[in-house]
């Protein structure tokens, strides 16, 4: 076994125990079902799509639904809990209808993008190692069970509160950035659709106010979940508040803005009208142009 194969081996092994103690802080003061915590039977329930839907991509060796089975992971996990919590309220189907049609939405958003493209570069050095690809598909449950984190929480919980300031508030503030996402993600795929804009880079519409206005969009929706998640949270479901901080670190410290701006500057570094773009726009949150 080479080190590659027992880093990535040992890299399930500790995503699983982060979620073991995920499942655990979530599943305070929460139902249960048979006597299993409702919101731990949910996050396993995440795991268990992923590995197996890995199966029969690892033996294709495709990632062609890799994104899909994220969202239908969404789908599933919001569908069991709402079927097996005994007292769905008006927070909890708020919760349960936002999640659901952000989900939708992005699913079907990056499954097409996919086919269109052909392939999923980020894939490529990894579907021919079983152990890496086998991490890969684990931090796609690690991802839904944090994203859905606070949410989950508000529905699989015996604590019910009527809507408040709290339930507006983050639904408007989820209505915006779920707005922003889907704008940005809208004229990005216009504007490749073009063959005019081969090998040329977006800095028009929200992209003129931000590098990356989408990862903005899914930042701030993930925010207005946790805000109407808090008149309920209560004990240890207080650590499901990671999910806004989760996906905070995730698109401006691992996987979203620092892969893209490496693929932008690497493609585009040096050219002026580039280098004037990335001086003028702001990286995140949409800010008027620099002249």
């Amino acid at each position: 076994m080479n080190t590659v194969t027992k880093r990535s081996l040992i890299g399930v092994v500790i995503v699983l125990l982060i979620a073991a103690g995920l499942a655990f802080a979530g599943s305070w003061g929460g139902h249960t079902v048979s006597g299993f915590p409702l919101y731990a039977l949910c996050i396993l329930l995440a795991f268990a799509i992923q590995w197996v839907a890995f199966v029969p991509a690892y033996l294709r060796q495709t990632e062609a639904f890799f994104d899909l089975t994220g969202g239908l992971t969404y789908t599933l996990v919001l569908i069991v809990a709402a079927t097996l919590s005994p007292s769905m309220d008006v927070r909890s189907w708020l919760v349960f209808s936002l999640i659901l049609i952000w989900a939708i939405r992005l699913a079907s958003f990056l499954f097409m993008r996919i086919h269109a493209a052909g392939e999923d570069r980020r894939f490529r050095e990894i579907k021919p190692s079983f152990a890496r690809f086998l991490l890969t598909w684990t931090l796609q449950g690690l991802w839904v069970s944090f994203s859905v984190a606070a949410g989950l929480a508000v529905i699989t919980s015996t604590v019910r509160v009527g809507l408040d300031a709290f339930a507006i508030v983050g639904f408007m503030v989820w209505l915006i950035g779920f707005a922003i996402e889907v704008i940005a993600d809208r004229q990005k795929s216009a504007f490749n659709a073009n063959p005019a804009n081969k090998g040329k880079f977006i800095q028009t519409g929200l992209w003129a106010w931000s590098r990356h206005p989408n990862y903005f969009g899914e930042i701030v929706l993930w925010i207005g979940v946790a805000i109407i998640a808090l008149p309920v949270l209560r004990g240890w479901q207080w650590a499901t508040l990671i999910s806004p901080i989760f996906i905070i670190l995730l698109l401006t410290r691992i996987s979203g803005v620092p892969l893209l701006e490496k693929r932008a500057d690497e493609k585009w570094g040096g050219q002026p009208d580039y280098e004037a773009y990335k001086a003028g726009t702001s990286v995140l949150v949409p800010m008027p142009p620099k002249k």
